[in-house]
């Protein structure tokens, strides 16, 4: 399997934003851009692997302005980091207004990729070629990323176990809740004031 470069597999996708993409609040839908997203991060997993790919994970979406009907929204993708059977495909959102030729960047996003083989089993990708230091530092940005993630999924999981009802419901203080559910005496007991 032959290693690629990032450019074999960089694509970019540009789309008028039209009067039907528009939410309630007369925006475009980010549950189109979204869509759009993962259309261009299969495209390129896929086009870099060299067979199909699912995506697994969606990290850093976050939309930093509104995109407007009647602009060019264009994607950026590439490949910024491989594994074993995964990619991370790192996508810049960009909307263009067509009579000013103003443009915005509306968000960045990481979706990670996994082949999958004719079984339908996931596959090894080809190993990516790292042509400057802006790649390079994409690759090892990623690294740090899945890094972090692991650890602060971890952390999360180990704080789900541990729940203490008593000790946790100090955690609802000062929220914007409201506890209406009965509990027994025993509990009630541990937050009177006897």
């Amino acid at each position: 399997m032959e290693p690629r470069t990032v450019q074999f597999s960089r694509t970019k996708l540009t789309e008028l934003m039209i009067p039907s993409f528009a939410n309630f609040g007369g925006k475009v839908h980010g549950g189109l851009i979204l869509s759009l997203m993962d259309k261009v991060a299969y495209a390129v997993g896929s086009k870099h692997a060299g067979t199909y790919c699912v995506t697994v994970t969606v990290d850093g979406v976050e939309f930093l302005q509104p995109v407007e009907v009647g602009e060019l929204l264009t994607l950026d993708a590439a490949v910024h980091y491989v594994g074993n059977s995964s990619l991370v495909v790192g996508i810049k959102v960009t909307s263009e207004n067509i009579k000013t030729n103003e443009v915005k960047h509306t968000n960045n996003s990481y979706f990670t990729m996994v082949a999958k083989g004719e079984d339908g089993k996931p596959t090894q990708v080809p190993e990516l070629i790292l042509e400057d230091i802006k790649e390079m530092r994409r690759f090892v940005d990623a690294i740090k990323r899945i890094k972090v993630k692991k650890e602060a999924n971890a952390k999360m999981q180990k704080e789900q176990d541990e729940f203490i009802m008593v000790d946790d419901m100090e955690l609802l203080s000062g929220q914007r809740c409201k506890v209406e559910f009965k509990v027994d005496d025993e509990f009630n007991d541990l937050f009177s004031d006897t």
